[in-house]
């Protein structure tokens, strides 16, 4: 999938004047973060079972090797196939050929931010394949042509006026206007689908090493339907999504659903392995996994192996005021957030995405409510601190370190800019030519530097 992560600052400036957006982001802060607030609340050791499951991650990825060889033996032992792609082109390739190999002429999909990741869709298209997306977030986006804007609610980015009109316009059907008859018609249109799949396609959550099962969380039961009735199933997964026991796997789903929905479990969570065996009355002839390396194996031995710990919740970016303010698609890429302004450089390079690490006000919520404890700030600073080493420092902050080092001369400046401000202000607020200021007023100093507030409270 082509990056428009460069764009990143003319992308803010839009979706901060987009007023559908507005409306639709104001539903994060009614909705997850209030309802993760009090799911987390009831578990009294929360904070321990975070610090378990970032040791069991920790220890799976420093042994991922050993870990990936026994889930393929296991899923192999079952009758189902394990491949490895190391990049974009190679996970699109497979997939292609499995549909190939089996003459398919349908694919019916649930929601994956690693298939996203390769633009699975747009190269399984062009094959001549029929590709539906069954989540109904994704399904909109699809007939959207647009791109999730997060993690676990892809079209948060939309309201409901606005799915009205797509529906009516793609479906050709009379204009609805109630979400639940808005999500009946979907499911209407979905069925048929479901029904006449020759290949599905999911995600996993989680992939468990000793039994070669995998996991699938969802809120609509969609994964379950594309998991089961096609001939042909196909899970794309990162490497990075194994964890060694069945044990471990239920560890990390007391933290997911909390901290993605406020549930304490999904209305769906599902463990798959293999074909259809002889005793079970439904499932697949045949089934493929395909595991995605795409850059992880290189985090793996850099300073950002920690954020392979991530179970994709969201939780960190419904906590960023920042991402709360323009949402995902000013991001650019599939990773959204806080988390995405970590993977994406990592992923497609800093160059690229050097923007991402900047859009940050460093206030530290998403490392506070992240529940695999990954330190998302410290790590934001470390891109920023590789961005800062690899061009020459700027002549302004020149200027204001070498008057930092002199603390006579920086106090004496700093009273005549707070003066010089004071003069130029108008009601208290200060017009700054900059693009912080296109949107807002910066409040006026208010007369005093905080060494003189500071001395005059010691002295009272």
């Amino acid at each position: 999938m082509k990056s428009q992560a460069m764009h990143f600052v003319p992308n803010a400036r839009a979706a901060i004047k987009d007023q559908n957006l507005q409306k639709a982001l104001g539903h994060i802060a009614e909705g997850f973060v209030g309802k993760r607030a009090k799911a987390v609340g009831v578990i009294e050791n929360w904070q321990a079972i975070r610090e378990q499951a970032a040791i069991v991650k920790n220890h799976t990825l420093e042994h991922l090797d050993h870990y990936l060889a026994q889930y393929e033996a296991a899923v192999t032992a079952r009758g189902g196939v394990v491949h490895y792609a190391d990049d974009a082109e190679e996970a699109c390739r497979i997939i292609d050929q499995i549909c190939k190999d089996v003459g398919a002429k349908s694919v019916t999909k649930g929601k994956s931010m690693v298939s996203e990741e390769v633009g699975l869709n747009a190269h399984l298209e062009k094959s001549g394949l029929d590709v539906i997306e069954t989540d109904l977030g994704e399904y909109i986006l699809q007939l959207a042509g647009e791109m999730p804007s997060h993690i676990i609610a892809p079209a948060i980015h939309k309201t409901k006026e606005q799915v009205s009109e797509l529906f009516a316009e793609h479906h050709q059907r009379p204009k609805l206007t109630e979400r639940t008859e808005l999500v009946t018609e979907a499911r209407q249109i979905l069925r048929e689908k479901f029904l006449g799949a020759d290949v599905g396609i999911t995600g996993a959550n989680f992939l468990v090493a000793e039994t070669g099962q995998h996991v699938l969380v969802t809120n609509e039961g969609n994964g379950d339907l594309t998991s089961c009735l096609p001939k042909t199933q196909v899970v794309i997964t990162g490497i990075e999504k194994v964890v060694p026991t069945l044990e471990d796997a239920g560890l990390m789903l007391t933290l997911l659903a909390r901290s993605a929905t406020g549930q304490a479990f999904s209305n769906y969570t599902s463990f798959y392995g293999g074909p259809r065996q002889a005793d079970e009355g439904q499932g697949p002839d045949a089934f493929h996994v395909v595991l995605v390396d795409n850059g992880r194996t290189r985090m793996l031995g850099n300073d950002f192996r920690e954020m392979l710990r991530c179970i994709r919740c969201g939780a960190c970016l419904n906590h960023c005021p920042v991402y709360s303010s323009i949402g995902g698609h000013a991001y650019g890429w599939v990773y959204p957030g806080p988390m995405g302004s970590v993977v994406t450089p990592n992923f497609i390079g800093i160059d690229e995405a050097g923007h991402l690490p900047n859009a940050c006000t460093l206030n530290g919520r998403c490392g506070e409510v992240c529940p695999m404890s990954i330190p998302l700030p410290a790590m934001l600073r470390k891109l920023r601190d590789k961005q800062a080493e690899a061009k020459p420092t700027p002549f302004l902050m020149k200027v204001w370190g070498n008057l930092a080092k002199r603390p006579k001369l920086y106090h004496a400046v700093t009273k005549i800019g707070i003066f010089a401000a004071r003069m130029a202000s108008f009601n208290g607020r200060l017009k700054v030519p900059t693009p912080w200021n296109n949107e807002r007023d910066m409040p006026a100093p208010e007369g005093k530097t905080f060494q003189q507030i500071y001395k005059e409270s010691r002295r009272g």
